[in-house]
This record gives C-alpha cells, sequence and structure tokens, in this order.
C-alpha cells in the first residue's frame, strides 16, 4: 500500500513538472511571437538608404537567364 502511494506521488510530481514546464514553455512562444509580431520589417527604410536592383530593367531575359543569375551570384 505505501509503495503503490509513493508511486503515485512521485507520478503526479512528473505530472506537474511536466505541465508547468509545457505552460511556461507555450507562454515563453506567445510573448516571442507578440515581440516580433511588432516589428515592422517592411517599413521604408531611415537614413541613406539606396534601393539595389540586380538586373538591367532595359534588358530582355526570360526566366532561365534569371535562374542562372540567382544561382551564380545567390541574389
Amino acid at each position: 500500500m505505501r509503495k503503490t502511494l509513493r508511486m503515485m506521488f512521485d507520478t503526479l510530481k512528473v505530472f506537474i513538472l511536466f505541465t508547468g514546464c509545457t505552460i511556461l514553455f507555450y507562454y515563453g512562444i506567445m510573448w516571442v511571437n507578440e515581440e516580433y509580431a511588432n516589428y515592422h520589417r517592411y517599413d521604408e527604410p531611415q537614413g541613406s538608404a539606396v534601393k539595389v536592383t540586380s538586373m538591367v530593367k532595359n534588358e530582355e531575359s526570360n526566366w532561365v537567364d534569371r535562374l542562372l543569375f540567382f544561382y551564380h551570384y545567390g541574389e
């Protein structure tokens, strides 16, 4: 009887620890999500930022040339 109660108590401790860690992890992920949801990554850049394009617009290029350019330069 005592051995069974001890095993149930140990099982309850592990369950409470697991549940607590799961809840802590969940709210940690939710906090990180909120931090990055408020981050405006598509805003207009400040300062002396310059828009860079990798291909000349007047050039007639097909998708194969663009793909090879991407593979070669990684842009």
